[in-house]
């Protein structure tokens, strides 16, 4: 039984079905940008600060949420950012203007921060070190299916009915989840201890936090569209991130009182951990966005059939994730870890065999074989993490924990886009210099002509009509070999889970330290 007396299953599933809700919404926007755009008549590009409004606000309470549950108590805090986050999608849902919908993407972003870390906190809570694993596989069926699912569900959502049921059916989701949060959880004496001695609240910290990971969203996210360092709004913005980043780090690392103590970075295999998760963050969020791009922009696909491609991913992770909770009664989770960086950087190089006429059964094959690697990791990487840290840090661990899989998710998609159109631009270069004269491009023209011919096309048109294919066909082929590159990048990040594993603590996994 929990410490509130209530069945530790029972609370799990309701917590992390919160989390669940929450982490859906960070992609299932993805695929219904456009028609939300034509809607709320935007650009594609204006429609994007849908994403970036909520990202912003939500990477600011990840990392506080330790802080505010100290200070207004875990179990209310909870209720409270469950609340608003329900209130909020039902104001996205009903929106009628792009303000109205940025305005409640952002309250949407804020409230829904703080469910993540405190569902990872209340889990750690409740289950012993030797029972966690088990737990955190139930959190990994929700923290990395959801991001899979996401543009499945907004796209069947988008084009069987509307976009405005992408945050509808978060209100349903919503009460259930509060009620049972309402019933199942209670707070602990060391809680309710913490809440009653609570420090006051940190606000230069909390300062510093808002602007570095704010201004580093918003630079990561626009960087793209507004040119990088050729655009001052970006210089500007990047600069104030690191500059808040160095303050900050230094204030929060001694002052007596922090918003977030970053201190529990020196816990060798939390650090460690914490670099893991947000190389799984980066490579999951990236991945979920950039195989719908190509589905859609290259391939043609719908916004339903483009979310298909990630199904069948999805179900190969809830297989496994049970799997590997029971592998790890046998072996030690760094060896886990070190498996999984594996399996996880072989399927991303295997990833890079795409052609410009991929069929949807290999695009189903590629997604699948990357999710065994994703499988193998998170409930090690989470398991391990914590191990050796005392039970007074795990509510800021898990805040960091949290943040650092959407910071680095974040900023791995819009580092994988910008990628996909400098690497496009510098093969275009390349791929030219074969459109030259010589006898297999006239060799090429010559047939396309006479496809066009035969098809009825005059012949004064003949030639523009064949010339503007092969530049379609370029067009193709630069992409396809952009997205190559970006597979490649991620496949050697993924080997840096590797070396990081075999150098977390030996016991972690077999036995707890005192952490006093």
């Amino acid at each position: 039984m929990s410490k509130g007396g209530h069945n530790p299953w029972a609370v799990a599933i309701v917590v992390t079905l919160a989390a669940f809700m929450e982490v859906l919404d960070t992609t299932i926007v993805n695929v219904s940008l456009p028609h939300m755009a034509g809607s709320l008549s935007v650009s594609n590009d204006d429609a994007t600060w849908a994403l970036t409004t909520y990202l912003v606000a939500n990477s600011v309470v990840l990392t506080i949420s330790g802080s505010l549950s100290r200070l207004i108590g875990r179990k209310r805090f909870f209720l409270i950012c469950i609340g608003i986050f329900t209130i909020a999608s039902f104001g996205c849902g009903v929106s009628t203007s792009f303000p109205e919908l940025l305005l409640f993407r952002a309250i949407q972003g804020f409230f829904g921060g703080g469910l993540q870390p405190l569902q990872q906190a209340i889990i750690l809570d409740v289950f012993p070190p030797e029972s966690r694993s088990r737990a955190f596989s139930l959190t990994a069926l929700a923290i990395i299916v959801a991001p899979v699912l996401g543009p499945l569900a907004g796209g069947w959502l988008t084009d069987t009915y509307s976009w405005h049921l992408i945050f509808l059916i978060n209100v349903p989701v919503g009460l259930i989840t509060f009620f049972g949060v309402m019933h199942f959880v209670e707070d602990s004496e060391e809680i309710k201890r913490e809440q009653a001695n609570a420090p006051p609240f940190d606000y230069i910290g909390t300062i510093f936090i808002f602007l570095a990971l704010g201004c580093l969203q918003i630079g990561m996210d626009r960087g793209e569209d507004y040119d990088w360092f050729g655009s001052m709004f970006i210089r500007v913005t990047l600069g104030i991130s690191f500059l808040s980043f160095l303050f900050g780090c230094l204030y929060l690392l001694y002052t007596r009182h922090p918003a977030v103590d970053l201190r529990v970075l020196k816990d060798r295999n939390f650090a460690f951990g914490f670099v893991q998760i947000g190389i799984v963050g980066l490579t999951l969020y990236s991945s979920s966005v950039l195989i719908p791009q190509f589905t859609q922009q290259q391939l043609g696909y719908t916004s339903m059939l483009a979310g298909l491609v990630l199904a069948p991913g999805a179900v190969v992770l809830m297989f496994l994730i049970p799997m590997v909770g029971l592998a790890m009664n046998y072996l030690s989770p760094k060896m886990l870890i070190v498996l999984g960086g594996a399996a996880l950087a072989a399927s991303l190089f295997y990833s890079m065999d795409l052609v410009p006429d991929d069929s949807f059964d290999h695009l189903v094959i590629l997604r699948a074989t990357q999710t065994i690697g994703l499988a193998f990791l998170f409930v090690p990487i989470s398991t391990v993490a914590y191990f050796t840290l005392p039970n007074s840090k795990q509510g800021d661990a898990a805040a960091l924990f949290s943040m650092s899989r959407n910071i680095f998710g974040g900023i791995g998609i819009s580092i994988a886009t910008a990628i996909v159109t400098e690497r496009a631009q510098v093969h275009q270069t390349y791929l030219v210099d074969h459109l030259l004269p010589s006898p297999g491009y006239d060799s090429l023209l010559a047939r396309l002509e006479q496809a066009y011919q035969n098809h009825g096309v005059p012949a004064v048109a003949t030639a523009s009509q064949a010339i503007k294919q092969v530049y379609q066909m370029l067009q193709t082929q630069e992409a396809v070999l952009a997205y190559i590159d970006v597979f490649w990048y991620t496949g050697l990040l993924a080997l840096v889970l590797i070396p990081t594993a075999l150098l977390m603590h030996s016991g972690a996994g077999q036995h707890k330290a005192s952490g006093k």
